[in-house]
């Protein structure tokens, strides 16, 4: 059996546990994505939803059942997002920063791929 990761948010309301079988990366560019984390870009890693288990805490959704953010009720944090399959790449670049640089040799897409 794969190990399992423990995690949560800034304020440890929420804890999170999921197994660790990622299959894909994606750094994403968008606005929106720019606004959730306050930052040029989110990275994250693709798992199936089922693999991952949210142990404590109340957490709010933003958006609907086939894409949305899940963030801590008490903090904000955001803990997770849920979106389509992809490989490893940049994705919105044609919305990203105009002050980001991407200096890594990933594909990169200007909306999903």
């Amino acid at each position: 059996m794969k190990e399992r990761l423990n995690g949560s948010c800034l304020c440890g309301e929420v804890r999170y546990t999921v197994a660790d079988e990622f299959k894909y990366a994606l750094i994403c560019h968008c606005s929106q994505c720019r606004r959730a984390t306050g930052s040029a870009f989110k990275p994250f890693g693709g798992i199936e939803r089922a693999k991952l288990e949210v142990t404590g805490g109340t957490i709010r959704i933003f958006g609907d059942v086939m894409t949305h953010d899940a963030h801590c009720e008490a903090c904000g944090s955001l803990l997770y997002s849920i979106v389509q399959q992809a490989t490893m790449a940049h994705v919105f670049v044609g919305s990203k920063a105009p002050w980001d640089r991407i200096l890594d040799e990933l594909p990169q897409h200007q909306g999903f791929p």
